[in-house]
């Protein structure tokens, strides 16, 4: 029996999909990669509305415990038990997707607060990762992301790119565990030309769509 290819929707904006220009701009990318895999199941993620456990002091000392301290699970206090059940039970249904669309905007230089929280959740020894002796290595190989990106200022080409950390520890982190992430859609200038924005946004959107299909052409790994 054939497995169906599964695609994660992540989304980092308060606004929702009706104010939020970036996740209009990830509705244009859903559409299209639809259009080349119509039996495509997908999930959507609204990162301000999920639960999920937060790095704390229970949720660090279980971490030690488990992975430098060869402590098993039950050596852990019922508090570190349950949220570090809640970061496992994130990544392992994040394991079971193909492919992942992040969509967030850029905030103070960075991303959302929350996207840094779920992206905590999938540092996993064993699961998403393992030590070895030539350094860490990802194990969630075959699978593909990208990353939809609004800005209000300017970045690219300038000397402000240089301060920029939402798009680039994005693709940092997917790709330490072994994840293929293609170049992202970014959508910039929408704060300092605001007259500007819905041809920028449309713009965007066409890259989007580009983009949707070069990554619904790459095989899931089934």
């Amino acid at each position: 029996m054939i497995k169906m290819a599964k695609l994660l929707y992540i989304s980092a904006n308060p606004k929702g999909p009706e104010k939020s220009k970036g996740m209009q701009i990830g509705e244009a990318f859903l559409q299209s990669f639809i259009e080349e895999q119509p039996d495509i199941n997908i999930t959507k993620i609204d990162l301000f509305q999920f639960d999920m456990a937060r790095m704390d002091a229970d949720l660090i000392s279980a971490r030690g415990k488990l992975a430098g301290y060869g402590l098993s699970f039950d050596d852990l206090t019922e508090q570190e038990k349950t949220k570090i059940s809640k970061m496992h039970r994130l990544a392992d249904e994040f394991i079971q997707y193909d492919y992942f669309v992040f969509v967030s905007p850029l905030w103070n230089l960075s991303s959302p607060a929350v996207l840094k929280t779920f992206l905590d959740n999938l540092f996993v020894t064993g699961k998403t990762f393992v030590h070895t002796a030539n350094g860490p290595k990802g194990l969630l190989s075959g699978k593909t992301a990208i990353h939809i990106q609004t800005r209000g200022g300017l970045y690219t080409g300038l000397p402000m790119a240089e301060l920029e950390s939402g798009d680039r520890y994005l693709k940092i982190a997917l790709r330490f565990l072994g994840i293929d992430v293609l170049d992202s859609v970014i959508a910039e200038g929408l704060d300092a030309f605001p007259k500007k924005a819905p041809g920028i946004v449309g713009e965007a959107k066409v890259r989007a769509v580009a983009a949707a299909k070069v990554m619904a052409r790459q095989p899931a790994y089934l």
